[in-house]
């Protein structure tokens, strides 16, 4: 379950920095309720996964799929360069995060 939790989490953060994006070309309450709310329930999500797993290992994967999520959106949302090598370092960052589950 706190597997689960962590990817949740990490999927509440990507959408937290979609927000950020959105209310920065907003400007609008509604995009700053729900950036709020996507912040709130990652921190709470990756609060509750490391009440089981390492917190080095939780947090770097938190922020994997927050950082790899959030540019893989950006590219597919709002026209972000899509060059290879982004790709590569996306890819790499992943394949951090599957070794970190590896040796946890």
């Amino acid at each position: 379950m706190a597997w689960i939790s962590l990817i949740l989490a990490g999927l509440c953060e990507m959408f937290g920095v979609t927000m950020i994006n959105k209310l920065h070309k907003d400007r609008n309450w509604q995009s700053l309720v729900l950036l709020i709310v996507g912040f709130g329930l990652s921190f709470i999500f990756l609060a509750y996964s490391m009440e089981a797993l390492p917190m080095g290992t939780a947090y770097a994967i938190w922020t994997g799929i927050g950082a790899s999520g959030g540019a893989i959106l950006g590219m597919l949302l709002y026209g972000e360069s899509k060059d290879w090598r982004r790709l590569v370092f996306i890819g790499m960052v992943l394949g951090a995060a599957v070794g970190l589950k590896l040796v946890s």
